[in-house]
């Protein structure tokens, strides 16, 4: 009897390959927040929306009069599931009441006391607010790398805070030395 062993993708970007390109993730940049055995969620990094978070705040009567302190943040779309819920990816410099760690320098936090702090320009030093999240029912994410719908490469915080959005999927392909513009959408038989 053949025994599979589980290779967590926790702390992994994912980087769609063509086949994916017409889904909902064609361009997108997914960080692998969780991942076990029975399933893995993510956070897109690279999809900002048109809403700004001191809106955002604002209508959850979180802002507690602070909102116009961050009028320049954009909320991102996470991922097409529970798109009302809120997630913050932020520098790990202090652990909130509902915290995630990925990886050093980076953790994950749902809780609304993170949002309270940023408001009043007391959160962390890097965030990313994102609405939504992806997911994977037990062994899809590994169906789907074994069908080559994507790539993966370790996570780096930087890319998600210090790169320009349009650049960051690009970024991440490259720190494991791919171009994107050459990889084709044809498959070919041998």
């Amino acid at each position: 009897m053949k025994t599979s062993s589980f290779t967590s993708l926790k702390s992994h970007f994912l980087i769609p390959m063509p086949k994916v390109a017409k889904s909902s993730f064609g361009s997108s940049l997914t960080i692998i927040c969780e991942h076990t055995p029975e399933g893995a969620f993510g956070i897109i990094v690279n999809r900002p929306t048109n809403l700004m978070l001191g809106e955002v705040l604002r209508q959850a009567s979180l802002d507690q009069g602070y909102a116009d302190n961050i009028v320049e943040n954009i909320v991102y779309s996470g991922g097409p599931i529970a798109m009302g819920r809120g997630f913050v990816l932020n520098s790990n410099e202090k652990s909130w009441n509902a915290c995630l760690q990925i990886c050093d320098g980076l953790q994950l936090t749902t809780s609304k006391d993170i949002l309270v702090a940023i408001s009043k320009k007391q959160g962390p030093e890097h965030f990313l607010v994102a609405l939504g999240y992806a997911g994977w029912g037990a062994g899809q994410l590994e169906q789907e790398l074994a069908d080559n719908a994507w790539l993966n490469c370790q996570a780096d915080p930087a890319i998600i805070f210090d790169i320009p959005i349009h650049l960051r999927l690009s970024q991440a392909a490259s720190s494991m030395g791919v171009d994107l513009a050459l990889i084709s959408d044809q498959i070919g038989h041998a």
